[in-house]
């Protein structure tokens, strides 16, 4: 029997076709589960159907196994993309980090307070230099330096952490290294990376300063998903600052690190949630 109160959430993705809403809420109506929120979302353009629902679990009712069995009928009939998630169990997070520690920090942060429902089971970097600060927070700290000759055997150790430990999602702080295609394939859509820029525009090496150079009004922060095509990947959420000429190049990477923050917390925060649905190389994000 499942636990009072039990939280789940149904994510949806199929063909546009009339009846999904009305199927999906009758089936959980039907089996005396509250609905406590509700987001859907039919893209004209590629023809989709987006939907993600939380519903409560009542005493007395089977087992989780048992619905997901009965709705597997209700997904057959529309060609759905489906999963049905407790949305008490916290994601297990990798955090890859270099030298910059201003995500990360605020990562830490919000995960010890409780505002980031997850789990990190390890952080990983290229330099020793974060380790007090992680392992103050009791998470364990990896240094698995990286060069042009080392770079295939110290991804394998990545990898094999990720599935050593259960990881569910990787999560890029200004980690300053390029993952090989392979790694790419092997974490895709569960790779997020926080971009100083607001792409797509000013990529590589210090797009601040580059952007300071064309004297823009606004500037921003990108978070997407890592695919092999360098910071290409979907985009989860992005934030902008505006900005003037009387601020210089290092005001811009001041502002710009808060944006980054703020970003890709937002970011990690809609995925855990299982708030983001593929659409092809975008992205539906149910925000609230």
């Amino acid at each position: 029997m499942t636990a009072p109160h039990e939280t789940h959430v149904l994510t949806i993705s199929c063909a546009d076709t009339v009846g999904i809403v009305a199927a999906v809420s009758g089936f959980l109506a039907g089996r005396g589960l509250f609905i406590t929120e509700s987001a859907h979302y039919g893209d004209e353009e590629t023809g989709r159907f987006f939907m993600r629902t939380v519903f409560r679990l009542g005493e007395g009712q089977g087992p989780i196994t048992d619905l997901k069995a009965a709705f597997g009928a209700i997904a057959e009939r529309f060609g759905m993309d489906w999963a049905i998630r407790d949305l008490a169990k916290k994601p297990r997070v990798m955090i890859l980090v270099s030298k910059f520690d201003h995500c990360l920090n605020d990562l830490l942060y919000r995960y010890r307070t409780g505002t980031l429902p997850i789990e990190i089971p390890a952080v990983v970097s290229n330099h020793p230099d974060l380790q007090r600060v992680v392992e103050w927070h009791g998470i364990p700290y990896h240094h698995l330096p990286v060069t042009k000759e080392t770079k295939d055997a110290q991804e394998a150790k990545i990898l094999e952490m990720v599935d050593r430990l259960s990881i569910d999602l990787v999560v890029l702080a200004r980690y300053m290294q390029v993952l090989s295609p392979a790694m790419c394939a092997a974490l895709a859509w569960r790779t997020i990376n926080i971009h100083h820029s607001f792409l797509p525009s000013f990529k590589g090496a210090k797009p601040y300063h580059q952007a300071h150079k064309r004297g823009v009004k606004i500037i921003g922060a990108t978070a997407h998903y890592v695919t092999t095509d360098l910071d290409e990947g979907p985009i989860i959420e992005q934030g902008v600052e505006r900005v003037d000429h009387t601020q210089t190049a290092e005001d811009f990477v001041a502002i710009g690190r808060d944006i980054e923050n703020v970003v890709l917390a937002r970011a990690v925060q809609f995925h855990v949630e299982h708030r983001v649905i593929a659409n092809g190389a975008k992205t539906v994000v149910f925000r609230r």
